[in-house]
């Protein structure tokens, strides 16, 4: 049952909560950006002519795509990493450990990686291939036709989708406290541990996933509005 006196206790430790706000705006950050790269690699390997990194390519987003987030995370961090054995032990900005962000870094743009891939494939197959054989016939390479002419109007059909991407992370990076990581579930689960009470903690996590993934979302919105403005003049 939620009490003033339950709340008042969990906000005893806010900035156990202020810290794990920054820890989990890192976070989704590094795995846009580190799985945005990923996911275009993916993307030009599966449109490729190579057949060997198609299908490469084709599994990876696949298996990524096919298991659940928990099971990858567990993977890259008891498996991959060997439970932090092979890290450095420091803290980013004197309270992540890197030893549990890295892995949760790793994993969570693995994944990302594989679902950003299919939205730029279906970005790039959206532009008219006339224009790619149009700048074909003015002499550029296909690397200089995908860097200037394709991926440029693909990356400005695709932005709101990427955008919603990282409120995707946000959202999901929530599973990551399992392994350690100091998130926002993280302080949850340690004023549950000092309290022995966790609704509160519980309310007060979902108010701040809220005010990171509702403004983000008005945000990308209104982005989202404006390129279609300047896409009907």
């Amino acid at each position: 049952m939620l009490t003033v006196q339950g709340f008042q206790k969990a906000l005893e430790y806010w900035k156990l909560f202020l810290q794990g706000v920054a820890c989990t705006v890192s976070l989704s950050a590094l795995t846009v950006i580190f799985g945005f790269v990923l996911a275009l690699l993916l993307a030009v390997c599966r449109m490729g002519r190579s057949k060997v990194l198609k299908a490469l390519a084709t599994v990876y987003v696949e298996l990524f795509r096919a298991t659940p987030m928990v099971v990858q995370i567990f993977v890259i961090f008891y498996v991959v990493f060997d439970g932090v054995k092979v890290l450095p032990g420091f803290k980013l900005f004197g309270f992540i450990r890197f030893d549990r962000f890295f892995p949760a870094v790793v994993a969570l743009s693995l994944n990302s990686g594989a679902y950003l891939s299919e939205i730029i494939r279906s970005g790039i197959q959206s532009i008219d291939i006339g224009q790619t054989e149009a700048a074909r016939s003015l002499g550029l390479s296909q690397w200089r036709t995908m860097h200037y002419v394709v991926l440029p109007q693909a990356i400005k059909n695709i932005l709101p989708a990427i955008a919603n991407e990282f409120v995707t992370i946000i959202k999901e990076s929530a599973i990551c406290y399992t392994i350690g990581v100091q998130d926002i579930m993280s302080a949850v689960n340690a004023v549950k541990g000092a309290t022995y009470r966790m609704a509160e903690a519980l309310i007060i996590a979902t108010v701040l996933y809220f005010c990171l993934t509702y403004p983000t979302s008005k945000i990308i919105e209104h982005f989202e509005r404006k390129m279609s403005a300047g896409d009907k003049r």
